[in-house]
This record gives C-alpha cells, sequence and structure tokens, in this order.
C-alpha cells in the first residue's frame, strides 16, 4: 500500500508540474492574441487600398501583365502551406496540411505538377519525413511574422511564376494558410495568388464611382510597381491570419490541457487518499489481531 501511495503522489506531482506549464503557455498566448488581432486589422486598409489601385489600373487600361495572364507552357503549380513553428496549438497545423494534401490530390488529378513551399517548422517536418522535396522552406517567429519574411516569399513565389519553364516556372500558385473570424472560429483556406484575378466594377457600399484615371509614366510601369507590392501585402495578411489562427488555437489547447491536468490530480489524490486509508486499515487490524493473541497467550 506504501507503495502504492507513493506512486501516486509522484503522478500527482508530475502532473501539477505540467500543469503550470501550460497554464504559463495560455497566458502567454493570451497575452499575444490582442497584439496579433490588431495587426490583422491594421493591415486591411492597406490591403483595401491597393487592390483597388490595381483594379482602377485593369479596368483603364487594356495592358497585359505577366502576373494577371495564365501560363499554358507548364504543368507545374507552386503550394504554400502556412504552419506553426511549434505545437502544442491543437490541430491547426494538422487542419492546415490536411487541406493541402485535399489540394494537391485535385491539381494532381487535374494533371499539374505540385511544387511545394512551406513556411513554419511543422510543415516542413510534414514534408521532410515523408521525403518530398521542398522548394523553398521557412522557419521561425510563425505567431508574430515580420515584413522582411513576407517579402522574401513574395519575392521567391514570383520568381518561381515569372521564371521560364527551363528554370522551374511555374503557371500558378496557390497558399493554403488558416484565417482568423474569431477566437472560436480559423478555418483552413486555400486562395490562388496567381495569376491574378481582378474582377472590375465591383464597388463597395459607401465608395465614390472611380473617376477616369491618367497613368504617368504609363499603365505598364504602374502595374510592374503595384502587382508586386500586391502579392506581397496579401502574403502578409496570410501570415498574420495564421499567427493570429495559431495563438488562438494555442490558448485553447492550453486552456483543456490545464482542465485536463486538475481533473488527473483529483483522480490521483481520490486513488492516493483511498490507498492511505487501506493501509491505515490493514495497519489497525494488524495491530487488534497482534494484541488478541498477546491476550490468547
Amino acid at each position: 500500500m506504501g507503495g502504492q501511495q507513493r506512486v501516486y503522489r509522484q503522478k500527482i506531482r508530475s502532473t501539477q508540474s505540467l500543469k503550470k506549464i501550460f497554464r504559463a503557455m495560455e497566458l502567454i498566448a493570451a497575452s499575444r492574441i490582442g497584439k496579433a488581432r490588431a495587426r490583422v486589422t491594421a493591415v486591411a486598409p492597406y490591403s483595401h487600398a491597393i487592390t483597388r489601385a490595381i483594379s482602377a489600373v485593369a479596368a483603364h487600361s487594356d495592358v497585359k501583365h505577366p502576373l494577371t495572364s495564365d501560363r499554358s507552357d507548364t504543368k507545374k503549380v507552386a503550394m504554400l502551406v502556412i504552419t506553426a513553428d511549434r505545437g502544442m496549438a491543437g490541430a491547426y497545423s494538422a487542419n492546415a496540411i490536411r487541406e493541402a494534401e485535399r489540394l494537391r490530390e485535385r491539381l494532381e488529378a487535374e494533371g499539374h505538377e505540385v511544387v511545394q513551399y512551406a513556411a513554419g517548422r511543422r510543415g516542413v517536418s510534414y514534408y521532410t519525413f515523408r521525403n518530398r522535396e521542398l522548394a523553398g522552406r521557412w522557419t521561425g517567429d510563425s505567431d508574430a511574422p515580420g515584413h522582411a519574411v513576407a517579402n522574401e516569399i513574395a519575392a521567391e513565389l514570383l520568381r518561381a511564376f515569372l521564371a521560364p519553364v527551363d528554370e522551374g516556372g511555374v503557371c500558378e500558385l496557390h497558399i493554403v494558410f488558416t484565417h482568423f473570424s474569431s477566437m472560436v472560429s480559423q478555418e483552413p483556406r486555400v486562395i490562388r495568388m496567381l495569376p491574378l484575378e481582378i474582377v472590375e466594377g465591383v464597388v463597395d457600399p459607401g465608395d465614390e464611382i472611380s473617376p477616369l484615371y491618367a497613368f504617368e509614366p504609363d499603365a505598364q510601369e504602374v502595374l510592374d510597381e503595384l502587382l508586386p507590392r500586391y502579392i506581397e501585402s496579401r502574403i502578409y495578411n496570410c501570415l498574420l491570419q495564421a499567427a493570429a489562427s495559431e495563438l488562438a488555437n494555442r490558448q485553447s489547447a492550453m486552456n483543456t490541457a490545464v482542465t485536463n491536468a486538475e481533473d488527473i490530480v483529483r483522480k490521483y489524490t481520490r486513488l492516493a487518499n483511498s490507498a492511505r486509508q487501506s493501509e491505515i486499515t490493514q495497519e489497525i487490524s494488524e495491530i487488534v489481531s497482534g494484541a488478541d493473541a498477546l491476550a490468547a497467550s
């Protein structure tokens, strides 16, 4: 019985230690989620403005740009998957990877060859373990991405899309990320980033009617300048959405882990108390039996 008590007490101590770690990670995620949500909100006006600017150029000029034109000289398709650098975030990374695998199956069924890119150690580890070649990988600060990594990813993906066939050029670029809707709703999504699909004539409520435009020096150079910035802003927005989703999933997962740890501690406490009561009962029985034996002699 004494041995059982020691086992239960050891399990209680180890579970309580884990509970402290889970609680700390929950508090850290909770402290960062507010800033991550603010960053997602802050980039929205810029994304809206640059989208309107590109739509205006496309609607008021007849310029054909490589980033808005379909390629028929290759069947290669680039796919970027955004996951977490660390675990303890529930099914966040697994859901993104599962969505990416569904996209891969669909693309391969259409006759495309997928060129894989991954952002986040979880995604990199997944593809490395399965011996799948990665054309590009980015890790570090998945829960707080900066402009530098977004610009680096955008430059690499643009290079792949604009490259000739003999240098590994691709005809499409898809991004798989987790969209942050609220603290309780994060959804894996797939967007086709390139070639760009610009919808003309879309006016948001409250927007003024678009005037006629004069481009200087010309519409071609305006698009050359705006389109790469547009790609960078979209990728940065995806990274921020994914970061907020990761923190929300981590906070929720750690809260559940703390609750489970408390349940385990209560369970082993009851078992330890039961073992102690059994030990006391046995000792009392041995004392009574010994006293009876002495009295009988």
